[in-house]
């Protein structure tokens, strides 16, 4: 039986092991995201993945598709099951490898579209690592992002989905805006990790995290590709 204190109220060798774990975590998800990624865009037919973003219709299905599994694989990595965490993390990583895998198939095949990869890849790890910094080094309460998190969310799914349906662009400064809304959800979900998960849960942590890590990751890299259009 596991027991579940919170890790604001537990001792300094629990919260290390607990933020070791979680960032860990956070790794071996990438990674498997990259192992996974790689295994689709060598299997999956070109014709397939161009049907996912061919017909605006079928991909405002796979989003919404993707935001119901999202919410169950969250919802199974907060299991007291160290066997349902694991399940919900994994299925989630999936269901990532899916979502990217339309705009890595049109990087991949782009001038220089390796290289953009790489950069979007580096600027994302580097951001991250900043903004943790910040979060663990600030003594200042990052609470009042919650609400702005929440609306700016709101307000950038209500503009993708008129977006597919009613077929406009989004532009550069809606990606620039994501990317300060990720940023912004990484320091706030940081910030409060102490404060909102157990000492195991740590594979839950790991997967909001990774989230908001992906979430930053697709619009630098929407934002390097648009450039070299």
């Amino acid at each position: 039986m596991m027991t579940d204190v919170l890790v604001a109220h537990s001792s300094d060798v629990e919260k290390a092991n607990f933020y070791k774990k979680t960032y860990l975590h956070v790794a071996l998800s990438i990674l498997a995201f990259i192992g996974v990624e790689t295994i689709l865009l060598k299997t999956v037919p070109a014709e397939l993945i161009a049907m996912m973003f061919a017909q605006r219709y079928i991909w405002l299905l796979i989003i919404g598709v993707f935001w119901l599994a999202s919410v169950l694989a969250s919802k199974w990595s907060l299991s007291q099951s160290k066997s349902t965490q694991y399940l919900g993390l994994g299925f989630y990583i999936l269901l990532e490898a899916i979502i990217f895998l339309p705009l890595l198939f049109i990087a991949t095949n782009m001038t220089g579209g390796s290289n953009v990869i790489f950069q979007a890849a580096t600027l994302t790890i580097a951001m991250f690592a900043g903004i943790s910094a910040v979060a663990f080094t600030s003594k200042r309460d990052f609470s009042f992002l919650r609400n702005i998190i929440l609306i700016g969310g709101f307000i950038s799914i209500g503009l993708i989905v008129g977006g597919m349906i009613f077929g406009f662009n989004l532009g550069l400064w809606f990606s620039v805006g994501m990317v300060i809304l990720a940023s912004a959800t990484i320091l706030y979900q940081t910030s409060k990790l102490k404060d909102s998960y157990g000492t195991n849960q740590y594979v839950g942590a790991a997967l909001q995290l990774f989230a908001s890590i992906m979430l930053l990751f697709w619009y630098i890299l929407s934002i390097l590709m648009s450039r070299r259009n």
